[in-house]
């Protein structure tokens, strides 16, 4: 695999292997994020979430949301974000709209949520919606997990992935898709995504008889909490280094931003959700109430800057996990 040099940005990456301006396809993907409420705030989150945050999708939002949704019959998923995205009033109505008009339904959970007062029906809401369900597990021992998210946050976990193995996620032949995320807990890309899944699935297994189906190796971007971590450690420019140096030409095809397009809480449009954390709007910096559906932005240019290079590092990295 070639290296880059420092001085080299993403756009001049993509130019020096010839492989021209990222452009969008079809928009197969919404990606929703309601907003910055969360029950927990992890030091390695790029959304900057936690409690005292007030961020959050509104009715009137949600439901022009919906309405673009019904007039946009190519998307196939929508995949909603925050935040703890249970956590936004619109988020049942949400998953309801959209599973009503046969779209597959994402819910980017953090696991301790299942567990919080108040929201004892959720899991049976999920499970009633088939709503498919990517939990965040940045490791399967107590001591890294409590590192990155907080004391107590991975025996909550565990409590919660037991609940939702007795639900039936996860379980082979249930439909109920349970995978995990892991994300590293300093300045380095991820391992390999197969054997760790293989490492995940027998220690889980093993030490908490909990199933799951994939994991999901998702690279840290140097933005907003891990930003801060790196400038703290004095790392910032190695790990943007780091990054550089591992482009690799491979990942571009699959990135995911050339078949989703982003909608912030407050209904902008951006091409992925890490632009949105960056305030990069679309190359048309439209929000929901300028367009009558999403395929209006299908082959639009979209927007890069040098935290793209966390996408292509190594063997990619995505909302879906690895890339190549």
């Amino acid at each position: 695999m070639e290296t880059l040099t420092e001085q080299v940005t993403f756009a001049s990456a993509l130019e020096l292997h010839g492989l021209g301006a990222l452009q969008r396809a079809r928009v197969q993907t919404l990606q929703i994020n309601v907003g910055k409420v969360c029950n927990q705030a992890c030091h390695h989150c790029h959304v900057d979430a936690g409690p005292k945050r007030t961020e959050s999708m509104d009715r009137p939002t949600a439901e022009r949301v919906i309405a673009l949704l019904q007039n946009t019959p190519e998307v196939e998923t929508v995949d909603i974000t925050g935040g703890a995205p249970e956590l936004n009033p619109n988020f049942r109505t949400l998953v309801e709209e959209s599973r009503r008009l046969e779209k597959r339904v994402i819910d980017r959970c953090n696991l301790t949520i299942l567990v919080e007062p108040g929201q004892e029906d959720l899991l049976h809401f999920l499970r009633d919606q088939q709503v498919a369900i990517v939990a965040s597990l940045p490791c399967y021992t107590a001591e890294n997990v409590d590192k990155q998210r907080g004391r107590g946050v991975f025996e909550r976990s565990i409590h919660s992935l037991r609940l939702l193995n007795e639900a039936g996620y996860g379980k082979l032949g249930s439909g109920l898709q349970l995978d995990l995320v892991f994300n590293p807990g300093g300045p380095s890309l991820p391992p390999p995504q197969e054997a760790l899944e293989q490492e995940y699935k027998r220690r889980l297994r093993e030490d908490f008889g909990i199933e799951f189906g994939r994991l999901l190796t998702i690279t840290n971007m140097p933005i907003s909490r891990f930003s801060d971590q790196l400038v703290r450690l004095g790392k910032q420019n190695q790990y943007r280094q780091l990054l550089a140096s591992s482009f690799n030409p491979d990942t571009v095809e699959h990135l995911m931003c050339r078949s989703l397009i982003s909608i912030s809480w407050d209904g902008r449009l951006y091409d992925c959700d890490f632009n949105q954390m960056l305030a990069i709007p679309s190359m048309r910096p439209l929000s929901i109430w300028d367009i009558d559906s999403f395929s209006c932005v299908a082959r639009d240019r979209i927007q890069v800057a040098d935290h793209c290079f966390g996408c292509t590092a190594g063997a990619g990295s995505s909302c879906g996990g690895q890339l190549s």
